[in-house]
């Protein structure tokens, strides 16, 4: 059940009460039957799983750029083979 917080109008009297969300609010202060405003507060947010803190989505891309590199490998040894090729044609010409 929820924690709300309510302030008196009248004599700023403050307190938290626990009510279930089905309950009517408090309308009336319990020390000087003054009207009462409810206050918001911020809550808690808890996140779970993974994806939500920076160096999680650093494993992910350190596996993506490991391929690249071997790609990288063969595809230099193949365009050395084609510059070669590539310039002895250029020399006979």
């Amino acid at each position: 059940m929820p924690t709300y917080s309510y302030a008196c109008t009248e004599c700023d009297n403050r307190f938290d009460i626990v009510q279930s969300f089905s309950e009517d609010s408090l309308t009336e202060c319990p020390q000087c039957t003054g009207k009462l405003r409810k206050l918001f507060n911020s809550v808690g947010i808890v996140f779970k799983g993974s994806g939500f803190y920076r160096t999680d989505s650093r494993g992910g891309a350190s596996t993506a750029s490991e391929p690249a590199k071997s790609s990288d490998g063969n595809g230099s040894s193949s365009s050395s083979g084609s510059t070669s090729s590539a310039a002895a044609p250029a020399a006979a010409s």
